[in-house]
């Protein structure tokens, strides 16, 4: 993105920062490699400097944020008083216990000295942000947490998110102390819609998962599939997600020419109960091979669902399906997500591993890695949410 900037702006451009996985200078742009998933200390000094460079704005320059997601966590500043060790454990705990990118980001903003709309409050000329979203629904305040644009959520919410996903001990004291300081008034709110520091600051978002169906669904296409393209969301907790998916595709089977191609997007949730490590696509693959292996009957025959013949659908023998995060990364994990087919629950089997008791444990990410069906794409560069394929012959 900053590349591409600099090519178009050219000479008008005095400075820049690039905060990234992994960033490298160029030109008059400084380089800080933030962390992601987690916040790192190279997070928090790119924050810094990002505030730094928003404060030296002349009233007559424009400060231009090109954002994509995860720059909630590759970008941070801790709000008085907290640490950035205080935001990881509070990001840790709502991950874990399945909180959403809503959620999640909500706690966020309500931490912090650059989101919700804190960056542009700090900028004394104009703003222009430009947005690659990976939230469903494109809302500009949650990509990034939002730190040109206004926040509509409180600390009141905030705080009762900490009740939802954990209750209080399961926080760092500084964390609660400081939402319940924001809740009685102590502490000031995000800018909200009409903060008149806000009125210079425009958005607009210049890609989202659907450029990235339209991306696969394109070159199916040229490979020869009949491609189908599902538009609603993927969400929700992500083995509740790929039953319901399964469902969606057991209907759609029979109407399909061959050879299809089923594509979809959106971002899931994993509530870590077990002892693994989550990661959404993941689990989202296992469950899905899960629920597929569940509508046999002894026939060997599929069909959806078994208790009402009236509604009986036939579905192919043979599929693929893949659950990717696109950014490459599947929450705490190193891959970006899973391949599955009709064959790996017996291929585990024969290995000697129980795809119900690792799917219990959240523990999709040994699973694949035992079968050697994990998928390493490494850092894309880029982040629009989670994309599935499915294939059938």
């Amino acid at each position: 993105m900053a590349k591409g900037a600099a090519s178009v702006l050219k000479d008008r451009l005095r400075g820049g920062l690039i905060v990234a996985p992994t960033a490298d200078a160029f030109g008059s742009f400084e380089a800080i490699a933030g962390g992601h998933p987690m916040p790192t200390d190279g997070s928090e000094r790119g924050g810094r400097r990002a505030l730094e460079i928003a404060g030296s704005l002349a009233a007559d320059e424009a400060l231009l944020v090109l954002l994509s997601g995860g720059a909630s966590a590759l970008m941070a500043v801790p709000a008085d008083g907290l640490t950035l060790d205080d935001k990881r454990r509070a990001t840790a705990q709502l991950l874990r216990a399945g909180a959403d990118i809503h959620a999640l980001n909500t706690v966020r903003k309500h931490l912090s000295a650059i989101k919700g709309g804190r960056l542009a409050e700090r900028a004394g000329g104009r703003v222009r942000a430009l947005v690659i979203s990976d939230v469903v629904g494109d809302a500009v305040s949650v990509i990034a947490s939002g730190p040109t644009v206004p926040d509509a959520s409180t600390f009141a919410e905030a705080r009762a998110l900490v009740d939802r996903f954990g209750g209080p001990a399961a926080f760092p004291s500084a964390v609660v102390a400081h939402l319940d300081r924001g809740v009685r008034g102590e502490v000031p709110e995000t800018p909200k819609p009409g903060h008149p520091a806000l009125t210079r600051s425009t958005v607009r978002v210049i890609g989202n998962r659907r450029h990235a169906m339209l991306g696969a669904a394109g070159r199916a296409g040229s490979l020869g599939y009949h491609v189908h393209v599902i538009e609603d969301a993927v969400v929700g907790e992500a083995r509740d997600a790929a039953r319901s998916y399964w469902q969606a595709i057991a209907g759609l089977a029979s109407t399909l020419p061959r050879p299809a191609c089923v594509v979809s997007s959106g971002e899931t949730t994993v509530t870590v109960r077990g002892q693994g490590k989550g990661g959404r696509n993941e689990e989202f693959a296992l469950a899905f091979g899960d629920a597929y292996e569940s509508e046999s009957d002894p026939s060997g025959t599929r069909v959806v669902p078994e208790s009402d013949p009236s509604r009986t659908r036939h579905v192919p023998e043979s599929y693929v399906m893949v659950s990717v995060g696109t950014d490459g990364i599947d929450g705490p994990t190193d891959a970006a997500g899973a391949i599955v087919d009709a064959t790996t629950l017996d291929r585990a089997r024969a290995a000697g591993l129980d795809p119900a008791g690792f799917l219990s444990d959240n523990n999709a990410y040994a699973f694949f890695d035992a079968l050697g069906d994990l998928i390493h794409t490494g850092p894309t560069g880029t982040n629009v949410g989670d994309l599935q394929v499915l294939l059938l012959t």
